[in-house]
């Protein structure tokens, strides 16, 4: 029998979505890739098909999302960037050997180089996200990095509305649990005194 495991929490900026496989770091941590075969399903939701993760492999993609956390954070503080940080992302970067192509159908693919029938290895799927991280960290995309308002949370996410005003890495999760509580706490108070 297959244990079960959290949900994934999905976004469109692979970077710090890939942060998000770790939730809930200042509460009850929730870790969404606990072993191999989950990390290879994550990087399948985003394109990069892998055929395996050894638990080394695994190690290596939870030191890039602690550091692309740690940069992320820093730069949404606009504090300066951990030396070690960038030293693990840059690192993971040089390590990839993925290339973006075009499908006919207009969608993005990637596959190693020259040949197009290889898969992907792990640290070559670490290396995109990494690319994507410096990508998000320089601000060479159009949004802003912000972090969770929720005190449990606090994650790093990449706000693209209109207003760049986004408080919650996700609505659906963080910002409903907010308004919920938020919810309570009037109901709890009752109504006020009459006049």
């Amino acid at each position: 029998m297959r244990a079960e495991f959290p949900d994934f929490r999905l976004g469109s900026v692979l970077a710090t979505s890939f942060t998000g496989t770790l939730s809930e770091r200042h509460g009850d941590a929730v870790e969404r890739i606990p072993v191999p075969h989950r990390l290879v399903d994550w990087l399948a939701v985003y394109g990069l098909d892998v055929d395996s993760c050894t638990p080394a492999q695994l190690d290596l993609a939870r030191e890039l999302r602690e550091s692309i956390h740690a940069a992320a954070t820093a730069a949404a503080l606009q504090d300066p960037l951990p030396a070690s940080a960038v030293r693990v992302i840059n690192d993971r970067s040089a390590h990839g050997r993925a290339v973006a192509t075009l499908t006919p159908e207009g969608e993005r693919r990637w596959r190693l180089g020259a040949d197009p029938g290889a898969a992907l290895r792990v640290e070559d799927a670490l290396g995109v996200i990494a690319a994507d991280a410096i990508s998000v960290i320089t601000g060479e995309r159009d949004g802003r990095l912000a972090l969770c308002a929720s005190p449990t949370c606090r994650a790093a996410f990449f706000d693209t509305s209109r207003s760049r005003t986004r408080r919650w890495c996700d609505m659906n999760t963080c910002g409903n649990r907010e308004k919920k509580a938020r919810f309570q706490a009037n109901r709890r108070k009752g109504p006020g005194p009459a006049e």
